[in-house]
């Protein structure tokens, strides 16, 4: 097994150049101790990032720095300035560090992920409802020219105990991977062990879905770049509002994800849908928010994708208890819902309000994608009072309409999180 991983990752380095993802755990240890003995020529260098979360962190980043030196390998190390709180914003702050070296140094990013990780981030995709390219997982890519390779995800952690423990290597544990709070650790240890007794064959199962779905997505993508006449302009993507109607409502479902992809926009099934409303039934001139700060616009026959206009969300706060816009002033209490003036709201996305503007969209619980004006309109609200009258939006997306309407995502759901928050016309 020694020979075999050093070779198999030799095999997927050849004739690239890499920079080497290594957190100081034993996989990440383990796949630089690979590609320092047989494929050094590959390497840019390492790249390690301090999540600032404690002493285990420090002496992770510290590890692999002077591992690195003794391997005679660069090593780049970055802290974050203030640790994050969850698994998304580490992530985040990790991704953004290592995507920053790969351009300086025109390289690839090389991760340690295995097969193992595979198999638990499909069944968590497969959980959450995810469509074929979420579904591909961390098999996205890994045999293309794409910025991330992961060379060890054909072998199993055990695989990579019996290398790393062959070789001698240091590591330093994560404490937080046993932490119950996090979804990816109860997969992990309890779910999926579960799931396999019951089940044998399921990860074997699991394994073949993800490929199933990186197949297609692949496909996909080849539709995209020769069907579709994609057109970049500053960073937006452009797509003919006619190339798309040829399409169904189950091929638009899987073209919008890859095409936002290349905005930088990830939708999930919501935002799939509403693309997809948008796409066959908007005027020339609308818009219509998506998450992480992007918007669709609908413009002289081209759909496009872009980040959401800087003064577009201008007057916007966050919303908490006390605000006011307005003659409207809301307050957070953990009451019963019993109007439209009151909404449970998803705790754990950014929430804010403002003035509602003109060409504003929102997606009524039960119901298609509609214009916040028509909507005002139908609830009686006269024109002169339209102007001033808030929209609560979490993240991107309009939630709510205080004395309106709200979306599915401002309504009681079982098992998640929600802040119950309370809307009161103070201009009367």
């Amino acid at each position: 097994m020694h020979d075999s991983l050093a070779e198999l990752v030799a095999r997927q380095l050849r004739g690239r150049r890499v920079v080497l993802a290594v957190s100081g755990g034993r996989d990440s240890m383990s796949l630089m101790h690979a590609a320092a003995s047989r494929a050094r020529e590959s390497i840019a260098c390492v790249a390690s990032f301090d999540h600032a979360t404690g002493l285990h962190s420090a002496r992770a980043a510290a590890l692999v720095a002077r591992v690195a030196g003794e391997l005679g390998l660069e090593a780049i190390t970055a802290r974050a300035s203030t640790p994050g709180r969850t698994e998304a914003e580490w992530r985040a702050q990790r991704w953004s560090f290592l995507r920053c070296v790969a351009r300086e140094r025109c390289a690839q990013v090389a991760t340690a992920h295995t097969r193992d990780d595979q198999i638990e981030t499909v069944l968590m995709r497969t959980m959450r409802g995810a469509g074929a390219r979420g579904l591909a997982a961390l098999e996205s890519g890994a045999a293309s020219q794409g910025p991330i390779l992961r060379p060890l995800l054909t072998l199993g952690r055990a695989e990579i105990a019996a290398y790393a423990a062959r070789a001698k290597l240091e590591w330093v544990d994560d404490p937080s991977n046993s932490r119950a709070d996090h979804l990816r650790n109860r997969i992990r240890h309890d779910l999926l062990p579960a799931l396999a007794r019951a089940r044998p064959s399921l990860p074997g199962e699991l394994l073949s879905i993800g490929a199933r779905a990186a197949t297609l997505r692949a496909a996909v993508e080849r539709v995209v770049d020769r069907e579709l006449g994609i057109e970049r302009r500053d960073g937006a993507i452009l797509v003919a509002r006619e190339m798309m109607l040829r399409y169904d409502a189950k091929g638009l479902a899987l073209l919008w994800p890859a095409i936002a992809a290349r905005a930088g926009a990830t939708l999930d099934r919501r935002g799939t849908d509403r693309l997809i409303a948008f796409t066959t039934g908007v005027k020339r001139g609308a818009r219509m928010q998506l998450s992480g700060g992007f918007e669709a616009v609908s413009h002289r026959g081209a759909l496009i994708v872009r980040k959401a206009v800087s003064n577009a969300p201008s007057g916007a706060l966050g919303l908490s208890a006390g605000v006011q816009v307005g003659g409207f002033r809301f307050d957070a209490r953990d009451e019963d819902v019993v109007s439209l003036w009151s909404a449970k709201l998803p705790a754990g996305k950014t929430l804010t309000v403002r003035a509602w503007h003109p060409g504003d969209r929102m997606v009524p619980a039960g119901g298609d994608a509609r214009r916040v004006k028509g909507l005002l309109r139908d609830a009686g609200v006269d024109a002169a009072s339209r102007g001033a009258w808030p929209v609560v939006l979490a993240d991107d997306e309009i939630v709510w309409i205080p004395g309106v309407r709200r979306s599915s995502a401002a309504s009681a759901r079982s098992g998640r999180p929600v802040v119950t928050y309370h809307c009161e016309r103070i201009d009367r």
